[in-house]
């Protein structure tokens, strides 16, 4: 790719929206809705609603926002977690901005930071670790979240940690995966999907291949694609055409960033830095077997865990909020009563409205677009 516009030309983009309306009148009769195809990554959430991409499709097709975004997913008891560190004594604790402003059961991080807790923004998780060594007299916690896509940077951060005995630097980790998750999506009673877009940065981590299970045992077709408006396109042309040869397969879409074995470099650092975690628990969605990650025995002791002082307790978001609906494709975003109202990104009840790539959020921001191809 040398230039974006590359993948924004609007000539391109009209010839994609032709042909998906020319595949869409050739799908199998029989169906009396439309096609329910979940985009996975909030990456490709807000893309959509961007460009206005849904209301360029024929009417057979649907898109689906799914648990992508790993900032939505962020459980009460995990905030809760990092503002019980941060708020001790000799703690610096650090973390990405998005999750500055997830709601806990006690306020969020930025609250904590309102109120004197020693609270740092990083782009790294090796900036974290340069705090460490720049404050010997503290410790310092890198609150760690995120799917495969920043999962390596925080292994390699503890890898180099333990190469130089960084005994100041801790790190909470709240690192998911997304392979367990998308099986426990498709095992909920009642979730009618039909087709998956694929995550293009986690696939970039992982590959294509652990998404086998979703063809071969369910049935259900997945293309790995891009966040540009034309791979979006391209993509959904590509699922189309597997519906209309009777096809179920994975396919990469994104072939210019995903490889079939991902990235092994990655994937060695990570197999090195962290284990399973038994359980861990999503917001909206519950508790999912081995979904996310803890770390390693032997790194144990850059571990945040045994200096948290919370009750173990996530809190359910508020009974108002649609947030596990959304997040599993059961709700858009408007039908919450709490939408644009009490609920906005300037003061958000749920964590849809905190992330730019969070459903919620993203509607809200185009939701007086004009967007057009």
């Amino acid at each position: 790719m040398k230039f974006v516009d590359e993948f924004r030309d609007p000539a391109k983009a009209q010839a994609l929206i032709k042909r998906i309306h020319a595949q869409a009148k050739n799908l199998p009769p029989g169906r009396d809705q439309p096609l329910q195809i979940m985009e996975v990554c909030g990456g490709h959430t807000h893309s959509i609603f961007r460009y206005g991409l849904q209301a360029l499709l024929p009417d057979a097709l649907e898109l689906v926002h799914g648990p992508g975004c790993p900032v939505c997913v962020l459980p009460m008891d995990r905030v809760d977690a990092a503002v019980s560190l941060a708020e001790q004594d000799g703690i610096i604790l650090a973390t990405f901005g998005d999750a500055m402003r997830v709601p806990g059961s006690g306020g969020s991080l930025l609250q904590a930071k309102a109120r004197g807790a020693d609270i740092r923004m990083v782009y790294s998780p090796l900036d974290a670790l340069q705090l460490a060594r720049d404050h010997p007299d503290h410790t310092v916690v890198f609150f760690a979240l995120g799917f495969e896509t920043t999962m390596p940077a925080t292994a390699l951060t503890l890898l180099q940690a333990e190469a130089e005995n960084q005994s100041n630097f801790r790190v909470l980790c709240q690192h998911i995966t997304i392979i367990p998750t998308l099986r426990a999506l498709l095992d909920m009673p009642g979730l009618a999907l039909d087709a998956f877009i694929g995550p293009g940065h986690v696939s970039a981590i992982i590959g294509t291949t652990p998404y086998a299970f979703i063809s071969d045992d369910y049935g259900k077709p997945v293309v790995v694609a891009g966040f540009e408006p034309l791979d979006i396109l391209h993509s959904l042309s590509m699922l189309l055409e597997q519906f209309v040869d009777g096809r179920c397969e994975v396919e990469n879409q994104y072939q210019r960033v995903v490889a079939e074995g991902g990235n092994t470099a990655a994937q060695q650092a990570m197999h090195a830095a962290f284990v399973p975690r038994p359980r861990s628990q999503w917001r909206g969605l519950g508790e999912i077997a081995e979904s996310g990650v803890m770390l390693h025995p032997r790194l144990r002791r850059f571990d945040a865990e045994p200096l948290c002082i919370t009750s173990g307790h996530s809190p359910p978001d508020p009974a108002a909020t649609y947030c596990g609906n959304v997040l599993t494709g059961r709700s858009k975003p408007q039908q919450c009563p709490l939408f644009g109202s009490a609920c906005t990104p300037e003061n958000p009840v749920g964590a849809l409205m905190v992330s730019s790539e969070g459903a919620c959020a993203a509607v809200y921001q185009y939701r007086n677009s004009d967007t057009t191809a």
